[in-house]
Order: C-alpha cells, then structure tokens, then sequence
C-alpha cells in the first residue's frame, strides 16, 4: 500500500495558482490559435467578466466543448464564479445532451454565436462577451472552497442513460500539482490541445500548462486525420508535449515506422504523453528504433474519471530512463508506473486497484447505489474508488495491468460498459435480446453487437435500421462497429446472456 497526501503548498490551489501564473507573467502568451493569441492577462481578464456576469455560484454551466480558446474562458470564468463546469459535446445527439443536463442539473448555457442546444435543450443562453469591447467587471464572488464541486464529467454505465460523475476542487488542485511536476513543465513549453473537451483528458493539456507559464496551442491540423499535416504543424508551431491517446499514438507509430526517413517526429518535441488503455509492446518496440526516440520522453499513464486524471505513470523509454536507447522487446508488457505524489492506492486480496487520496471524486450525483459500490471505505478506514482493473506490483514498485475484473471495455481510450450499448439496443422495437463485447478489427478495439429479432424471424434490415437509430442517440463511441443479425443467443446456467460465448458463436460461424 502507498500513502500520500495532496499538496498544500502555496500555489496549490488551481485557481490560486493560474493568478499566480498570470501576475508573474501577464504578458506570455497563454493560448494561441490560427485566429489570434491571448495573453496570460488577456485570458484571466476574460474569465473574470464571465465570472461576473454569471454571478457568485451560478450551479452547474452547460458548454458546447469545441477546441476553440472559448472553450477555456468558459471553464475558467465558471470555476471562478464558484460554478460547476459541464462540457457537452456538439457531436453528439441532441437526446443524448438532453439526458446529460437533466442528469447534471444545469441551469444556463455558455458560449459563442447562435447556438441551436439554447433551444434544444431548453436552457438560458449567455453569450460569451468580446474582450476588446467588453467593460472590466471583476468577479465579487466568495474563493471556491477544496470541497466545492469544479466540474461535472460522464462514464458508460449499465442503466443506459449518462452517468455523472461529480469532481471537486480539492481533487483537480491535486492533481494538476502533480502533473506539472511529472511533465516537467516550463515557460518555455508549447502543449498542443489535441483531446476531446468533452473528456477529462484535455485537463491534463490546458490546466498544468495554464499554471505553469506554458502556452496551449490549438490548431485544426491536429484533427486533420492526415499525419503528415499533424507532424508539419508540430514542427511549425514548436510543440514540445503531446498528449495522445493511446490508441492514435498506435497509429503514429506506424506512420513513422512505414514512411521511413520522409517522416519523423520534429526535435522540438521533448515530452510524448500516452494513456487510456495498453500499450501495444509491437508498438514500444517500433518506436524505441525510431531515430531521436532516446531523446523524447515516453511516458505511459494510467488513472480514471473518478480517480480525477492520472494517478499512476511511468517512463517507458527517452531521457529519463537508466537506458534511453535501448530497443523494448515485443514480448514486455508495459507498466503503468508508480503511484503519483497525491495517490493513495492500494491492491486488495483479488488484485483490485483501489485509489484514494485527495483527488477522489465526489460520487455519481442522484446514483447514491451505484456511488456505494464503487467508492468504498478499506480496511484502513480510507475512502477509495473501485477501479475494477486488477494488477500486480514488481520489486520495484511499478504496476502492471493483469485485465478487468468486470466487462467495462476501452474503446477510443474510454471506459465503456456493454450493458449501456445493450440498452440503447433492446430500446429498438425490432429487437428481441442483444450482446455487445469488445474485439479487434483492423487493428483496433471494437465494439460488435450480436442481436436476436423481436419477430424471432430472419430480418435483414434490422442491422441496418438499428445502426441509424443508434447513431441519432447515442455518441459513436457507443455504436458498435459491426452489428449481427443472430437467431440467438448463448445464455449461462442462470439464464444470463453469455456475452463472451456469443461472439466466440457467432463470429466464427458463416454469414
């Protein structure tokens, strides 16, 4: 078991440190993007108005996450106003945000422009201001306390329906402390935003570098889905830290490995930051014969939205390892490193990972169930979170993952539970019974779903019926890939479907 404690140095409070940041360095640029740079004091300036306008502890704030500087203002005004942050993701079907504002309980919507989830969703709508026209109204809100909420994010659960997850800010302060630390970052820094700003990884880009002096950069190239276009604007715009999926970085790798010399990873990247599932050892081994890969930082990481961001990490090759060039072998599994500063974690009898400390989130609001399965009180006397991963810990220290001990999946480097896809699924009147598992196609992990007919007949349109309802409700990580019109399905003793067997049934057998 290792125990350690958040870290009450001054500064540490994340709010408290990004005005340190900007009173230090007010006129370093803070974000940049094709349309324009905000300072450091450009950026707190805005958030203030907004924190004005939105008035002390406005509740939870709905705002359609785009990569755009918007987005940031936004988060930072309503953390300032004592408000509760709840990104929503214009992707995603309108039912789909619906169902996360009730679950959220938000009260207003936040942005920029005509937005139509205004009406939608039946929300009021506060449009962001122009800074440069814009009066200087500071925020006359009381300073958020360590137990009030910061933001609210969403996991799969079996119900069907978003389950909310409720961080305080107690738990990102601790964390973005220590990230700062285990990034090593500097003024100096330019952090590409590359996540979702639907998904709590994008904290990792925009927070520790906000409270560190660096700069984040936003640039649509990094959603090109061209490599070459991606690693020419690394190079132009001098980013030093990436923090990718796993999933894409499997993609880069073999990108660089099969173009050879005409492509490389640029040498003012000194920092490449990987998480959300494991790391293929194929792709260790490609990287680590990369030319320059001794000199760039690979460091894999592990950590939950209940866990608030990363709580476990590790350097698997570059700089700071005792052998920067050496060649990984195929056959290693990769590590998820050591527990950071402000984790308490700890292995219990099954091989569970349970997580505890100051970053804990609050619970899943309106779930007190599921919230008390989940989050749990040790032996100890600690409260920590269920991670239901299991893993065993080496001499030295360091984890590595032996498998799930329930049947949530990765897909796309997030959590998802087959129930809630199966749910979406029996919601289809044609549908009789339905299993959803994870496989891999085309070298990704893949959701497939095996399904019986109501009519108990042979219907041939229903696949293709059931994949255009299921886009209009749920989000495409949700969505399987592949979808099976099936007879039946394999059922247990206890007369539960067999998921596992389904697919071992039905994916062999002729189509």
């Amino acid at each position: 078991m290792s125990k350690n404690g958040g870290d009450n140095r001054p500064g540490s409070d994340l709010l408290g440190a990004f005005e340190e940041t900007v009173l230090r360095w007010p006129e370093r640029a803070a974000i940049q993007s094709p349309e324009s740079t905000l300072s450091y004091h450009q950026l707190a300036l805005s958030a203030r108005r907004l924190a004005a306008r939105l008035g002390d502890r406005p509740g939870p704030v709905a705002v359609p996450a785009t990569h755009h500087p918007d987005t940031v203002v936004a988060l930072l005004g309503i953390l300032t106003a004592g408000g509760v942050y709840v990104p929503l993701d214009p992707g995603f079907p309108v039912e789909r945000q619906r169902r996360m504002v009730e679950a959220a309980d938000c009260r207003l919507l936040v942005g920029r422009g005509a937005l139509p989830q205004s009406e939608q969703l039946s929300l009021p709508y506060l449009e962001l201001d122009d800074g440069a026209t814009a009066p200087d109204r500071g925020a006359t809100v009381a300073p958020a306390t360590s137990d009030d909420p910061a933001y609210t994010l969403f996991t799969s659960g079996s119900t069907g329906l978003p389950k909310p997850v409720l961080t305080p800010h107690r738990a990102i302060s601790a964390v973005v402390a220590s990230l700062r630390e285990l990034f090593e970052l500097r003024p100096e820094d330019r952090v590409l935003q590359f996540a979702s700003l639907n998904w709590d990884t994008c904290f990792e880009e925009i927070l520790p570098t906000l409270t560190a002096g660096g700069r984040l950069v936003f640039d649509p190239e990094a959603h090109s889905a061209s490599f070459p276009r991606l690693l020419r604007m690394v190079e132009q715009r001098g980013i030093t830290v990436l923090d990718l999926p796993t999933a894409f970085w499997h993609e880069l790798v073999l990108h660089l490995t099969e173009a050879g010399a005409t492509a490389e990873l640029p040498d003012c990247v000194r920092l490449v930051v990987i998480g959300g599932e494991a790391a293929n050892p194929a792709r260790l081994a490609d990287w680590s014969r990369l030319p320059g890969s001794a000199r760039v930082r690979l460091l894999n990481t592990y950590g939950c939205t209940e866990t608030t961001l990363i709580t476990h990490a590790v350097d698997l090759l570059g700089p700071r390892t005792p052998e920067p060039g050496r060649h990984w072998d195929p056959t290693e599994r990769a590590p998820i490193g050591r527990a950071l500063p402000h984790v308490d974690e700890l292995l219990d009898d099954n091989g569970e990972l349970l997580i505890g400390g100051p970053a804990l989130a609050t619970g899943y609001p309106g779930l007190p169930e599921v919230t008390a399965e989940r989050f749990v009180t040790s032996d100890d006397g600690q409260r920590r979170f269920r991670t239901g991963d299991r893993a065993a810990r080496s001499a030295d220290g360091v984890l590595t993952p032996l498998g799930r001990l329930d049947h949530e999946v990765k897909i796309r480097g997030i959590r998802v539970d087959p129930a809630e896809v199966e749910a979406g699924i029996g919601a289809h009147p044609g549908v009789g019974a339905a299993a959803v598992t994870a496989t891999t196609l085309a070298g990704r992990a893949a959701l497939v779903a095996y399904v019986v007919p109501r009519s108990g007949g042979a219907d041939p349109a229903l696949a293709g019926d059931l994949l255009r309802y299921l886009h209009e409700r749920l989000p495409g990580h949700l969505v399987p890939s592949r979808i099976t019109v099936v007879p039946d399905l394999v059922r247990t003793a206890s007369g539960k479907v067999d998921r596992a067997a389904s697919h071992r049934l039905h994916s062999t057998a002729p189509r």
